[in-house]
Parts: structure tokens; C-alpha cells; sequence
């Protein structure tokens, strides 16, 4: 084959590897970006529409069991947009391989510290 070079790793050759996370997690942060959207429009109506901004008025609207649902499936949305951003991050720029695993852990026990928190709390009222 005229004008191919195996060194540089392109044309029919090719080596592809990678965790083939792409698609999968490109069209996840599509879709929890789009259920934040609508809990943050959702919030917002209740809160333009609503005359008591007191705490009981908050708890009231947090006591209603469609609207815990609706909260607790947004937040684990958030939790797993947050991982993928966070993960690819890690992935592009810490190159030693200990450090990411560890900087993954890391971040894999505040996201689920987080989730316990916001099931605690929404459970609370």
C-alpha cells in the first residue's frame, strides 16, 4: 500500500480501543440536562405561583409524594451527569493511572454520600 505507515496508527489499520463509553453517555447527559430543565421550570412555576414562601410552604410542596418522586429521579439524574462530566475529566487529563482510579473513587463516594443526603432529606419532610 502505497503511502501507509503502521507507525502512525491510522487508515484501514487502525487501532481503536477505549471503554466505548461515547453514545451511551453523550445522549445520558442529553436527557438528565433535559429532566434538570423541566424540574427547574416545574420549581420555578411553583415558586411563581405560590404565596407562601415561608418553610411550611416549602415543606408543603416537598410533602407531596409525586413531587419527592420528581426531586429524588432529578437529583439521581444530576448525580449521573455529574459522574460522567467528572469521569471524563479525569480520564483526559490525570495520566497516571493510581491517581485517576483514586480521584474516580473519590468521586464515586461523594456522589453516593450526596444521594443518601438528598433521600434523607426529602424523606424528612
Amino acid at each position: 500500500m502505497q503511502g501507509f505507515d503502521t507507525k502512525k496508527n491510522i487508515g484501514q489499520r487502525r487501532l481503536v480501543v477505549g471503554a466505548h463509553y461515547g453514545m451511551r453517555d453523550w445522549l445520558a447527559q442529553r436527557l438528565t440536562a433535559i429532566l434538570m430543565a423541566v424540574f427547574t421550570i416545574v420549581l420555578l412555576v411553583s415558586f411563581l405561583t405560590g404565596q407562601n414562601f415561608t418553610y411550611e410552604g416549602w415543606a408543603g410542596l416537598f410533602s407531596r409524594q409525586w413531587f419527592k418522586l420528581f426531586t429524588m429521579v432529578t437529583f439521581f439524574g444530576m448525580f449521573y451527569h455529574v459522574w460522567v462530566g467528572i469521569r471524563d475529566i479525569w480520564m483526559d487529563y490525570i495520566k497516571p493511572v493510581g491517581l485517576r482510579l483514586t480521584l474516580q473513587s473519590l468521586t464515586i463516594l461523594w456522589l453516593l454520600a450526596c444521594a443518601a443526603w438528598t433521600v434523607q432529606i426529602l424523606w424528612s419532610v
